[in-house]
């Protein structure tokens, strides 16, 4: 299965060196912040918080920014990274390396707390303006995380979070599907030790042969 975030094509010519490809990745993330198309409806107004170099070669797509990710301008800088970073395995300081891994939420900006609590959804004008500009800087990606269900419906069409997450060989090589690693999945993941013994350790020879050299 082919995913739309394996689609993109790149941005760059095929001869653009590294220090072209860095220079136009930087003019277009100037352009990135300065966006204000939902800032009608962000209760702490805009602030994108992406992370992305052409070198990279795992994408890890999300839902959106929370409050302290938003105060930060760090993706995943809360419980729920932590939570991610233990399923992979990894250190931050793997996981911040924006030359190996880019992180680009389904909305870039934090959207704010539903009536009855939890954040709201990704406002879907953000994915529409700016996600396949994103990813065509990302002309070396091997294996996109797809983590919750926004990103999964975004790419693979509509379907159910826990049903892909078991059956993820049906999206390798190009994707892996994940829950959303929040506490509200950790009755779920208690309760599936097929998660522990088969997806974990999958999921962590698929991250490691995406960012081998």
């Amino acid at each position: 299965m082919t995913s739309l975030f394996s689609r993109q094509p790149s941005c760059f010519q095929e001869n653009s060196t590294t220090e072209q490809q860095d220079e136009a990745l930087a003019h277009f993330l100037e352009e990135l912040k300065g966006c204000r198309a939902c800032a009608h409806k962000l209760p702490l107004g805009p602030r994108p918080v992406v992370r992305l170099s052409p070198r990279a070669r795992l994408l890890i797509a999300g839902q959106a920014p929370g409050t302290r990710v938003h105060n930060t301008g760090i993706p995943f800088n809360d419980a729920s990274g932590e939570r991610l970073r233990s399923w992979l395995a990894m250190s931050p300081d793997v996981f911040y390396d924006t030359e190996r891994i880019a992180i680009v939420p389904m909305a870039l900006c934090y959207p704010g707390v539903l009536p009855k609590g939890g954040d709201r959804p990704p406002p879907p004008e953000c994915a529409a303006l700016w996600r396949e500009r994103i990813l065509s800087f990302l002309p070396n990606l091997r294996l996109t995380l797809l983590v919750g269900s926004y990103a999964q419906n975004y790419a693979l069409g509509k379907g159910k979070v826990f049903e892909r997450v078991l059956d993820f060989r049906s999206y390798l090589p190009r994707d892996f599907p994940l829950p959303h690693p929040s506490w509200r999945t950790e009755a779920w993941e208690r309760k599936t030790p097929q998660f522990q013994e088969d997806v974990i350790p999958a999921l962590r020879e698929a991250v490691k042969s995406a960012l081998e050299d």
